[in-house]
């Protein structure tokens, strides 16, 4: 059994034990429920076997009700149709990736992009459309306890500037289509291949929107 797999099983595993425990029928669903949770768990340490089983157990099986996958939104901006603007990541030791992170409650899907760039970036941009709704498990991005989509907003500068240190990154800097491969990039953020397919947009921005 591959990696993908054993998360893929584990992750159904922990999501169909939530739902249960959310709504249990009776006291002995519970205890079924638990136990499923528990194996679910075990099978991810598999993966990380140098991770203890109680940290485990707090980032994969702590949450309550009806589980659903988390949502990455990361701002896609263009200098004309041949550079895309990147950061670098302080906690994925620098590696660079689109500016974003994980969708807040109470922001939409386009205010958490405007949100995150200005963070990133300093720069006040605007949201212009939705590229792509990716399904993480599909795309080689390294196994993550949580089941994913990740979000591609485009945006257009409107002002500010382009800031070269955040509390959250190291840099940010302009790179053409050609540059791509020689960096070292924070895949669990986005990997070169969705990197080139959003280029695609700087193209052709009249392209229908992707989604898995």
């Amino acid at each position: 059994m591959t990696a993908s797999t054993l998360l893929l099983h584990a992750q159904r595993l922990q999501a169909l034990a939530q739902a249960g425990l959310a709504y249990p029928s009776t006291a002995y669903d519970v205890e079924r429920y638990e136990e499923i949770r528990a194996i679910s768990v075990q099978l991810l340490q598999q993966l990380a076997p140098d991770e203890p089983l109680e940290k485990l157990t707090q980032l994969f099986a702590s949450e309550t009700g009806y589980q659903t996958p988390k949502v990455d939104v990361r701002a896609v901006l263009f200098r004309g149709q041949k550079e895309i603007l990147l950061v670098q990541e302080k906690i994925d030791g620098n590696r660079w990736a689109l500016p974003g992170g994980w969708a807040d409650v109470g922001y939409t899907p386009f205010e958490v992009a405007v949100k995150e760039a200005h963070e990133e970036t300093g720069l006040v941009v605007r949201a212009v459309r939705l590229l792509a709704l990716l399904d993480k498990k599909q795309h080689p991005h390294p196994p993550q306890p949580w089941y994913i989509y990740k979000a591609f907003v485009h945006c257009e500068i409107e002002g500010g500037s382009l800031l070269e240190n955040t509390p959250e990154t190291a840099g940010a800097r302009w790179f053409s289509e050609e540059q791509i491969a020689g960096l070292s990039l924070s895949v669990d953020r986005n990997t070169a291949s969705q990197l080139y397919t959003l280029f695609e947009f700087a193209r052709n921005p009249n392209q229908p929107t992707l989604c898995d």
